[in-house]
Order: structure tokens, then sequence, then C-alpha cells
């Protein structure tokens, strides 16, 4: 009976398939390395595109807040300028309150009475004075209720005493006061709103 070694083939058969092993291991690594290759480059793509973005967006936030800033100044500019129209406005119309207020203080005290000093807080007036007597004061009120451009007289100190220093024999012996008072043109309201002819009679 014949013999019949197949030894041989086997192992060239063993060759050839480690050899198409190699062969697909190697394409599969190298298309691995592509893949990875591949999309490594999309990412560092997108990176760069982001990182373009994130670079464009800084310098419009920068422009931006330079404008922001810009507004706030002239904002604050703005402010100022209105404030300063507001004061000038103020002194040009408290110059004729100042010659009012000056025209009505010398009507209105009557004779008997002497203003020692006055003091002015915004539209504040304080009077400090002396007068024959106390009906004299009364008299000085009466006639600043009747003014035009002093209003709300409030008496807030009133003392009988000598006074020693002062000149004069007729303030020898007089009412000191103290009198508050508002400046400004009084609104007229009531029946001071009327016409003349349909006021009561």
């Amino acid at each position: 009976m014949a013999r019949i070694n197949l030894l041989p083939w086997r192992a060239a058969l063993r060759r050839e398939r480690q050899k198409e092993f190699a062969v697909w291991t190697g394409l599969g690594l190298a298309l691995t390395a592509a893949t990875m290759l591949l999309v490594r480059t999309q990412v560092g793509a997108a990176i760069d595109s982001q990182t373009r973005r994130n670079q464009f967006l800084e310098g419009e936030i920068g422009a931006l807040e330079r404008q922001i800033a810009e507004i706030r100044d002239l904002e604050t500019k703005k402010s100022r300028l209105v404030a300063k129209m507001e004061i000038i406005q103020q002194l040009q119309s408290s110059r004729p309150e100042e010659v009012h207020l000056f025209d009505e203080i010398a009507r209105t005290v009557p004779e008997g009475v002497w203003l020692r000093d006055l003091t002015q807080e915004d539209r504040a007036i304080t009077v400090n004075g002396v007068a024959q007597s106390n009906a004299r004061v009364s008299a000085y009120m009466r006639n600043l209720e009747g003014s035009e451009w002093l209003y709300e007289p409030v008496l807030e100190v009133i003392e009988n005493k000598q006074d020693g220093q002062a000149r004069g024999k007729e303030r020898d012996r007089g009412s000191r006061f103290t009198l508050r008072m508002k400046q400004g043109p009084k609104a007229r309201t009531g029946e001071d709103s009327l016409p003349a002819d349909k006021k009561a009679p």
C-alpha cells in the first residue's frame, strides 16, 4: 500500500494562511491609522474654526464694550450738561425773584418793626427783628400773608425784654421775634382764581 506524506502541503498551507493574516492585519492597521488621521484632521479643523470664531467674538465683544464705555461717558457728559443747564435756568429764573424778595421785604415791614438779620436756605427765609409791640408783629404777619412773593409766615419766637444795646428810644422796650416764611410767587386758589364778576359780593 502506497503512503502519501502530507506534511509539506500542510506547512505550505499554514504559511499561506499566515501571509494572508499578516496582509489583512496590515490592511486593518493601515485603515485604522488612516481613519484616525482623518478624524484627527477633522477635529483639528473644527478646533481651528472654533478658535477663529472665538477670536472673532472676542473682538466683537471688545468693540461693544468700547462702545458701551463711550455711551456711558456720553451719558455722564449729558447728565453734567443737563445739571448745568438746570442751574443756569434756576439762576435766570431766580434773578427776578430776588428783586421781588427785597422789594416785598421792604414793602411789608410796617412802622415800628426793625429787621436785624435775614437768612435764606433754598426757599425758606428766617427773619430776626424787633418790634415796638406784639401788635406790630401781628401787623407784619398780616402784610406777609397779603404778599404775592412771601407766604406761609410762621412766628417761631417772640419775647418781650429791654434791649440796652438797641439804637433809639423806640427799641428800648420791644418784642424780639423770629419769623419764618417761604419765598416765591404765591399760587392763587379759591376765590382769588375767579374772575372779578364771579366772586362773592
